[in-house]
């Protein structure tokens, strides 16, 4: 598995948001934003870019190469 689905789950559950509420913040609908966390679908580098910004961290720490969020 990517190491990018898992954490993009992860950041949106530990923040207590659903889907659609990201799908919303990344302009798309839900059922892609859910297709991004099977893995069925590669996330656009915009909406990399925009989740790092939203959740205040690296674009290495959503894709796994590195631990922190820092």
């Amino acid at each position: 598995m990517l190491a990018y689905i898992k954490r993009i789950r992860d950041l949106r559950e530990d923040h207590d948001k659903t889907q659609q509420e990201i799908a919303d913040v990344l302009g798309t609908s839900q059922t892609m934003y859910a297709r991004y966390e099977r893995g069925a679908n590669e996330m656009p580098i915009r909406h990399l870019i925009a989740l790092c910004k939203y959740y205040g961290v690296s674009a290495d720490y959503i894709l796994g190469l590195k631990e922190s969020t820092n």
